[in-house]
């Protein structure tokens, strides 16, 4: 069949005439460098092998293109990807530029920083178990204080590399908040670990009861003699005499709470006469008194 290079000829011209206009607009465009945030992924992570240290979330990206395709550009398009199919324990280094940026057709990659990307693989330790320790925020009303604080399950189990594994002391809850309550708290709550290269062998949730007791009180009593043991021959003077005592315990033990309760003393045992410096011990008679402060904590003794 013959060939007519001007059958169709005006449909041709058509077809030349666009694709000359295309390329007059295109090649009439500025090109421009944008700056962009794009996310780090990690594909085919070894099963039995984890990132040790602190995980890039991104890198900083530059491209370059057209001002049209530029513009319309959204973060989304572009991703940096690792893939560590294959990969031994220990450090490596990924070169950035290797093709490990995926972009848009007509888009150009610049820069990548970091452009080279540092990484300590470990192999999995054996898998922990670790306290589960509650969030507490807040305070109680007032009069108020914590007390017994338990958690179900109290502990948890975790896996990850092995030095993370090592460092590992406790397992955290989302925030349980007591500010202002008036009674014991209880709810459940979501466990997680704050190491992100380390993670739970199961998904785990918490029943956390925070109970509420009556806070302390606490008293100053004034004047407490203060008492020493010496040998009749032997006559101590103290300067001064009585010291002031704070105490601190349960509302109920205080409500009765006087001087008599407490004993202030200065061991003398075996001085020779002379002038001295001694630090002053005070007992309670309740246990569940406790001493905060003694004023002055020292006295002067003379031993004569």
């Amino acid at each position: 069949m013959a060939y007519h290079p001007f059958r169709d000829f005006w449909l041709k011209g058509v077809a030349v005439t666009i694709a000359v206009l295309l390329w007059l607009t295109v090649a009439g465009e500025p090109v421009v460098e944008r700056g962009l945030e794009v996310p780090l992924e990690f594909e085919n992570m070894p099963a039995n092998i984890g990132i040790a240290g602190d995980l890039p979330d991104s890198v900083s990206v530059r491209v370059r293109g057209s001002a049209r395709v530029v513009r319309r550009l959204v973060e989304e398009e572009i991703v940096a990807v690792l893939d560590l199919g294959g990969e031994r324990p220990g450090r490596r280094l990924f070169d950035m530029f290797a093709g490990r940026v995926e972009v848009p057709s007509g888009i150009e990659v610049t820069s990548v920083v970091p452009a080279t990307l540092t990484l300590t693989l470990e192999r999995h330790g054996v898998p922990r178990t670790v306290p589960i320790v509650p969030d507490i925020e807040g305070q109680p009303a007032a009069g108020l204080t914590v007390g017994r604080i338990t958690t179900d399950p109290p502990s948890v189990a975790v896996s990850g590399p092995e030095t993370a594994l090592a460092d590992l002391r406790e397992a955290l809850t989302e925030p349980v908040s007591i500010a202002g309550v008036t009674r014991n708290v209880e709810t459940e709550v979501t466990v997680g670990i704050a190491d992100p290269t380390l993670r739970l062998v199961e998904p785990v949730s918490a029943r956390v009861l925070v109970e509420l007791v009556p806070a302390p009180v606490e008293r100053t009593l004034l004047d407490v003699p203060i008492e020493h043991d010496s040998e009749r021959s032997v006559r101590v003077v103290l300067e001064p005499p009585q010291v002031t005592v704070g105490v601190r315990g349960p509302r109920d033990s205080m409500r009765e709470v006087e001087a008599t309760m407490v004993r202030a003393s200065v061991d003398v045992t075996g001085l020779a006469a002379g002038r001295y410096t001694l630090p002053v011990a005070v007992e309670s008679a309740g246990d569940d008194v406790r001493i905060t402060h003694i004023d002055p904590p020292a006295v002067q003794v003379s031993v004569r």
